[in-house]
């Protein structure tokens, strides 16, 4: 993982398609994941599922599948009762199963034209995920960034022996856990290459209240951070917030928001109506506010992320 595989990619192409949700799309399958473990929990109950979701996205023109590791942790799978080794053989499994999804797709002749050989990213939530209160969209943990460090540090370390194309940190609410990430790859990791993506609460700043620009222009200088950007976000704060991190920094930009329907965090549950023409629409003006990668994060589909490679590729026409 001494290269670039974003920067490759892009060579070739001017927009990378990222997949779409992976837990919501387990839930619209028949997975229960109400649990602290989400869809980390489908890893131990049905990964075949999982392996069918990647394969799914890359079949919809999905340039990369995002692993089912985001809120897999040593301390979450502890209070289900598994061990270290235990934990760290299922953050491995969650990378090689989006490599045979990836191995098997890319099997077959027919799926090569146009396209480049599918990444597999490893999903690296933030620690508000481990605590499964909400604390990812709200940042104010009380950890310094050594200590947000020595959470991540054993993590990565499992996930990497499994050999992803690259890290896929996502959802983070604030810059001292950008930072600590990218200060752990510089110091531990040095092969190791990533993109950092926020959540943000409005057109403007992440979750923590901290603007996206200064969480951008933080990272600018850590070279194995390859592409920075915001997931997890409704949609119509996406453009703004392209435009400010495009203006800010020289890393390619990347967004992959949410579906544009709402979560009731009281009676888990969501409301609207999600429409795929209109998210590629949508994705249009990102594109055009400076996004390089784009794709969906919570309640988006195989279907949005076939509407927005359809349109990708009238970009190479």
């Amino acid at each position: 993982m001494t290269t670039d595989p974003i920067a490759a990619l892009l060579a070739a192409r001017p927009l990378m398609i990222l997949d779409g949700a992976l837990a919501t799309e387990l839930e619209r399958r028949g997975c229960d994941l109400n649990d602290p473990l989400w869809s980390a929990r489908v890893l131990m109950e049905a990964p075949a599922l999982i392996r069918q979701v990647h394969e799914d996205y890359y079949a919809a023109g999905a340039d990369v599948a995002t692993t089912a590791s985001y809120q897999a942790t040593f301390e979450g799978f502890a209070r289900r009762g598994l061990d270290a080794a235990a934990a760290g053989t299922l953050m491995r499994r969650s990378v090689e199963l989006a490599r045979e999804a990836r191995d098997a797709f890319w099997a077959r002749a027919e799926h090569h034209a146009g396209r480049s050989r599918p990444l597999v990213a490893a999903s690296v939530g933030p620690y508000g995920a481990m605590l499964a209160d909400g604390s990812e969209y709200r940042g104010h943990y009380g950890l310094d960034i050594d200590a947000l460090m020595a959470f991540h540090r054993p993590r990565l370390v499992e996930l990497l022996a499994a050999e992803p194309d690259l890290l896929a940190c996502e959802t983070l609410p604030c810059l001292d856990e950008a930072l600590a990430i990218a200060r752990l790859l510089a110091e531990s990791f040095p092969a190791a290459r990533a993109w950092i993506s926020f959540s943000c609460r409005d057109d403007a700043h992440v979750s923590d209240g901290t603007p996206l620009a200064e969480c951008v222009a933080a990272l600018d200088g850590f070279a194995q951070v390859v592409a920075v950007g915001i997931n997890c976000t409704a949609p119509a704060h996406i453009p703004s917030l392209v435009a400010a991190a495009a203006a800010t920094t020289r890393k390619p930009v990347l967004v992959y928001p949410n579906s544009g329907e709402d979560y009731d965090p009281e009676h888990k549950c969501w409301h609207g109506q999600a429409d795929a023409s209109r998210f590629a629409e949508s994705a249009r003006g990102w594109h055009a506010a400076g996004a390089r990668l784009i794709g969906g994060c919570c309640r988006t589909t195989p279907d949005d992320i076939r509407a927005v490679a359809a349109w990708a590729d009238t970009l190479t026409q």
